[in-house]
């Protein structure tokens, strides 16, 4: 995994988090139907929750949580790949 791909993705994603206070409020596609056609009230509470509606727990400022939360969720599901990656190529040279 010598290929720098991984870095510029991971840069652009974290650079992406920055703008995510910027996004719109309104809903979802998915919530928005749910709305339109009536049935958001049939909807039940997920059983845990990491990273409640995409903001860091404990922290005052809105814009700054939202930033954190996506840097945490960015960083955690990189990681997550990459170890994939790194095992799936290990496991391939031990084959040959």
């Amino acid at each position: 995994m010598k290929s720098k791909w991984w870095l510029i993705a991971l840069v652009a994603c974290l650079a992406l988090v920055l703008l995510a206070p910027l996004a719109s409020s309104s809903p979802d596609g998915l919530e928005r139907v749910a709305e339109d056609v009536g049935f958001m009230e049939l909807a039940q509470a997920a059983p845990f929750s990491l990273i409640a509606d995409y903001v860091f727990p404990g922290l005052e400022n809105k814009a700054l949580a939202t930033i954190l939360a996506g840097m945490v969720g960015t960083l955690v599901l990189f990681g997550i790949a990459y170890g994939l990656a790194w095992l799936l190529v290990s496991s391939r040279r031990e084959m040959v």
